[in-house]
């Protein structure tokens, strides 16, 4: 399992595609995070959900670089 969560290609993939999915008229996740940074105001508890859908391919992809990056300083 370990293994699938470290390739970095398929991390790459689903940041593409699950975390910007809708494209259009801008990156779903984006919309969310501003939505957040302007407070918050009016979102559910599925907005959050959504958000951490959305978020969690680059929230893994973020903690691959960081420990390929802590792995290379040992």
């Amino acid at each position: 399992m370990f293994k699938i969560i470290n390739d970095w290609k398929l991390l790459l993939l689903l940041c593409l595609t699950l975390g910007l999915a809708p494209f259009f008229p801008e990156p779903h996740v984006w919309g969310k995070i501003k939505w957040v940074l302007g407070g918050a105001k009016n979102m559910t508890l599925m907005d959050w959900f959504d958000l951490l859908f959305h978020g969690f391919p680059f929230i893994l992809l973020i903690r691959y670089v960081v420990l390929k990056l802590v792995w290379k300083k040992l």
